[in-house]
């Protein structure tokens, strides 16, 4: 028979040697094969000799050659069904039962019991999962009704016993058989039950996923490609860097961004989440955090040797040819933004379980005992946990910093989790704070790299100034925050900038630090007033102004030491008011990257103000926090700011804003009082609304008394 022939042919190809290249063509033949065959023998005899085959085996071409396995029986399955569709259609047609057209192949079942008994002992139990896996895949993506629910139940079972008897052999032998674990595990998890999922060997799958995306060959290479891009890329012209399309490394990114399991680095990083939270032996999920660091330090210690970490980022298009800039350095980037996101991932599935079952600080006699630990603090394995998380993001920094810190709500989740960990735990925090300190406290680092690691330390240490000694914050906060501050000229600094001065905000209002802010608040001050408005946003400067009332104002234990500070402060911004010019500030870099542009025209401290209607903003901003004598004393000093503003729209955003500080429950009860005999009987009203009128005129109409006639000017009877 024709058939019988096809089937000798291909047997004879798949036990011989050939060529890469024909292998697509023999799968291709195989899978049209199988969905043809009628015989269940034969059927099952294709299926052993492709599992055995030299032809294919011999000289695998990594995971494609076992995605291509995976997809030659998800293709016979959709082709099963198909035929079984289209026979059933027929059939169906057909008025006359002798019109009744014959069944080509085998029935479902029968075909699938067929093909599953080509799996035998003599291949290896990694390979059963393609056979299994793939049908599977194929039967649940049509959502073929002939599939009855035992033969489903049964499928499924099957594959998940395979998987464990391919997991306590293959986690011994780290190769192409436990990728292909990983990989088959990836594509059919998320059709399994729930029932079947429990019985997976999350003990053994979790280390082996873990190894495979980001050690193994086929997968992310342990971070060391980014080393061999520093060979290819050349100088041109004067100061131009060029990394070719047409290199070697480029090659080798594309290929590594097109391998399966890094393609699909999204849904396998959640099945690694997913097994974290279901592993029985707690100590494996610190081996993965371990894992995660040597991966993350690996990846920082080859970008540092990389010539690109030494262009800033705001500057890539003055150093970068076009073709880098535009072709190659984005494939770059997006095969390590997909490192950065599974990892992040994972670090949330930590964190899950730390928080939910608290299983890592209940372990004992575990890897605490190990460190050193005291068994008895049942909650020091959450600190170690925290720390590894942290130490993790700040070796990759580097990247989530060029997408924004907050871009994705998974980052923060994992970021903000394991701070607050970490903050329960004063007697690790200095050490952690020590270990990820700037290596030159005290000046800017000429490498771009160091300056990114410095905005880390920036933007973590600021959560941590409640918890920390007050000799740290000042020896080791302000000091590292000290050189930003005066740099604010520089606008490739302009995100250390903001950061440095948000620890010093942080630092300032520590209530240990009332010693500390009194001594720096002076040079704080002068910064601040120096970089505004030119490097600091007028929203920037309102917020660290109304900060700073609010540390030097009871009950700040520096108010009573120092009582006459919110008069100073204020003073000085009442001195500036006064030769403050009316003119519209441009939106500088801080403004328009802090805010989408959809909200610039919706908020009034976005909108474009001029420097003296900023600054009466901030000291009416400032007057919740005043004490009752220099309230009354600054409450009409305010309103007579705001009516020194020329521009009848910047003056009604003051206006406006005095009327919120008033109306809108900033005010405590007492104050609000004061506020309420102010604005009634002592002429705040007409002061804040007709100021202005009253000191230039009011378009020519004289002023009048309320009710009273108009004169009447007697006319010339001639």
């Amino acid at each position: 028979m024709p058939m019988d022939n096809l089937l000798g042919t291909l047997l004879r190809s798949l036990r011989t040697h050939a060529d890469q290249q024909d292998t697509p063509r023999l799968l291709e033949s195989a899978a049209s094969l199988l969905t043809s065959l009628s015989n269940p023998l034969n059927v099952t005899l294709l299926t052993s000799q492709l599992l055995l085959s030299p032809a294919i085996w011999e000289r695998p071409d990594g995971l494609q050659t076992c995605l291509r396995m995976l997809s030659l029986f998800h293709s016979a399955a959709l082709g099963k069904i198909q035929q079984q569709e289209k026979w059933r259609g027929a059939r169906k047609d057909s008025q006359h039962h002798s019109q009744l057209p014959q069944s080509n192949g085998l029935e479902c079942e029968e075909w699938i019991k067929a093909v599953i008994g080509g799996a035998d002992e003599k291949s290896d139990r990694w390979q059963h999962l393609l056979v299994i896996g793939g049908i599977l895949i194929g039967f649940e993506s049509r959502g073929f009704v002939g599939l009855t629910r035992s033969l489903k139940i049964t499928l499924e079972s099957a594959l998940v016993k395979a998987t464990n008897l391919a997991l306590e052999h293959e986690a011994q032998e780290p190769g192409l058989g436990s990728n292909c674990v990983a990989l088959v595990s990836n594509h059919t998890f998320p059709i399994l039950s729930d029932s079947e999922r429990m019985r997976l060997n999350y003990d053994r799958l979790l280390p082996l996923l873990v190894a495979a995306i980001f050690f193994s060959p086929n997968g992310l290479e342990s971070g060391y490609f980014l080393g061999t891009v520093d060979l290819d890329i050349i100088q041109v012209q004067k100061q131009k860097f060029d990394w070719s399309s047409g290199s070697d490394s480029f090659r080798r990114v594309q290929r590594i961004s097109s391998r399966p399991l890094v393609s699909s680095m999204g849904p396998l990083s959640r099945l690694i989440a997913h097994a974290v939270e279901n592993v029985r032996q707690t100590q494996l999920i610190q081996e993965v955090l371990d894992n995660l660091v040597v991966f993350s330090k690996t990846l920082l210690s080859q970008w540092r040797q990389n010539k690109f970490s030494e262009v800033d980022v705001a500057e890539e298009s003055r150093f970068l040819t076009d073709e880098t800039s535009k072709t190659t350095l984005p494939v770059l980037w997006h095969l390590l933004k997909s490192a950065l996101f599974g990892t992040v991932v994972m670090l949330r599935g930590i964190l899950s379980r730390v928080l939910s079952d608290g299983a890592l600080s209940r372990k004992k006699g575990g890897f605490l005992e190990l460190l050193g630990t005291d068994v008895s603090d049942h909650r020091a394995e959450d600190a170690i946990v925290a720390i590894s998380v942290l130490r993790i993001l700040r070796s990759l920094y580097f990247i989530s910093s060029r997408l924004g810190s907050d871009s994705f709500s998974q980052y923060t989740f994992v970021y903000l989790t394991a701070i607050d960990i970490l903050n329960s735990h004063p007697n690790r925090l200095d050490q952690f704070v020590q270990e990820i300190r700037p290596a030159e406290l005290g000046q800017i680092p000429q490498h771009p790299l160091d300056r990114c690691l410095d905005l880390y330390f920036l933007n973590t240490s600021e959560y941590f100034t409640l918890s920390l000694s007050s000799d740290t914050n000042e020896h080791l906060l302000v000091t590292a925050a000290h050189p930003y501050l005066v740099s604010g000229s520089n606008d490739h600094f302009l995100p250390i900038f903001e950061a440095a001065h948000s620890v010093m905000l942080a630092v300032l209002s520590a209530p240990q630090s009332a010693a500390l802010t009194a001594q720096h608040l002076p040079f704080y001050v002068d910064a601040l007033f120096k970089v505004f408005p030119q490097n600091l946003s007028s929203r920037q400067f309102r917020l660290a102004f109304k900060t700073l009332i609010h540390v030097v104002t009871p009950p700040s234990p520096l108010s009573a030491s120092q009582p006459n500070l919110p008069s100073v402060l204020l003073e000085l911004v009442h001195h500036r008011v006064l030769s403050a010019p009316q003119t519209p500030l441009e939106r500088n870099h801080a403004e328009l990257g802090a805010v989408p542009p959809e909200h610039v025209q919706a908020d009034p401290q976005i909108r474009t103000l001029s420097e003296r209607a900023v600054l009466a903003l901030t000291l009416i901003d400032s007057l919740p926090y005043l004490p009752i004598a220099e309230l009354q004393e600054w409450l009409p000093l305010a309103s007579s700011l705001a009516n020194t503003i020329s521009d009848s729209q910047m003056r009604g955003e003051c206006r406006k804003r005095f009327w919120e500080v008033l109306n809108g429950g900033e005010m405590d009860p007492e104050r609000g009082q004061v506020c309420v005999a102010w604005w009634s009987t002592r002429g705040g009203r007409e002061e804040l609304l007709f100021g202005w009128e009253e000191a230039h005129g009011s378009g020519g109409e004289e002023a009048m008394m309320s009710g009273a006639l108009p004169p009447v000017h007697e006319m010339n009877k001639l």
